[in-house]
């Protein structure tokens, strides 16, 4: 039994097919199948296919018109794809400077065909390729291959995980028990989510915060309703529940919005910011707000400042005992 077609080897070949048809109008189905290396019947479905293939809308105008009923082809209505695609310099640029990042991946099990890729590009590209060398993207290269690599075995295996993770905005270390659901790089730093049985609900781990991790012997299926998030929009994605609190930095402090899910920021004449946080848990917000001493105040809510202002007076008590 013949082994069936992949979708993109077809696509393939009817990207290559139109602009070649479309150059030899009425050209002979047998001997277009001939030249393209597939079967009249293959020919004349994919000509089916085509015939319902066009630009947005749909309409009579916009579909491409194949006709082959009496044994010649004619292709009609197909400008827009009749000559074969020319990269410009911005686009050859962010395939291939995406290409040679996706190539400096840890652990890349598709290194071959990646490097067979760019290789194909930057010889198409020719003289635009040169570009691409002034053109660098760097990962955060602060976690150790041996991390990366245990967790990429985790998922792949559908392996459970032991972390030892740190928190620094609440300051403390967790040991946490993790089914493992995708690696993800986002905003030049690696990511685990997965099922966390320690928070019963789907989280996020930045690999350089994993101060050690395990692999276990036991299966790291997640849970039936466990979802990846949506992460087009962004890391932080408020949920219904969260808190917000309003905050005003001076300007020694405003490093903290690029380090922080900040909204709504807004700067004052002279160089203070008013930001909002939305966030499941303000402990770490307190516990910030404090770090920055006088540098930070918090607007609102009341109930928050009150417990700031509370916590400094039992620390400066403390000093004072």
């Amino acid at each position: 039994m013949a082994t069936p077609e992949s979708a993109t080897a077809r696509l393939g070949r009817l990207l290559t097919m139109v602009p070649w048809l479309v150059n030899r109008q009425g050209i002979d189905i047998a001997e277009a199948a001939k030249e393209l290396g597939v079967t009249t019947a293959q020919v004349e479905a994919d000509l089916a296919l085509l015939f319902v293939c066009g630009t947005p809308g749909h309409l009579p105008d916009d579909l491409i018109e194949a006709e082959w009923e009496e044994g010649r082809v004619f292709l009609r209505n197909a400008d827009t794809i009749a000559r074969p695609l020319r990269l410009g310099l911005d686009e050859a640029t962010a395939l291939i400077a995406g290409l040679r990042t996706l190539a400096a991946v840890p652990g890349l099990d598709e290194r071959d065909a990646v490097d067979r890729a760019l290789a194909k590009l930057v010889e198409a590209a020719g003289d635009l390729g040169g570009a691409t060398d002034r053109v660098r993207i760097a990962l955060e290269d602060e976690v150790p291959s041996e991390t990366l690599a245990t967790v990429r075995a985790a998922v792949a295996a559908h392996r459970r995980l032991h972390l030892v993770y740190v928190v620094p905005s609440r300051d403390e270390t967790t040991e946490r028990d993790v089914d493992p659901m995708r690696v993800v790089s986002l905003d030049g730093n690696w990511y685990l989510e997965g099922w966390c049985h320690r928070a019963q609900d789907v989280r996020l781990f930045r690999l350089d915060r994993v101060a050690s991790v395990e692999l276990l012997d036991e299966d790291g299926t997640p849970p039936t309703g466990a979802r990846p998030r949506d992460l087009d929009a962004g890391l932080f994605t408020p949920g219904p529940d969260d808190l917000s609190a309003t905050v005003e930095l001076q300007p020694d402090a405003t490093w903290v919005v690029d380090y922080y899910p900040a909204t709504d920021v807004e700067r004052r004449s002279d160089g203070v910011l008013t930001v909002s946080f939305r966030t499941a848990d303000l402990r770490w917000l307190r516990q910030l707000v404090w770090r920055l001493g006088g540098s930070a105040r918090v607007v609102a809510p009341e109930s928050l400042r009150a417990e700031i202002a509370d916590g400094a007076r039992a620390a400066l008590a403390a000093y004072e005992d």
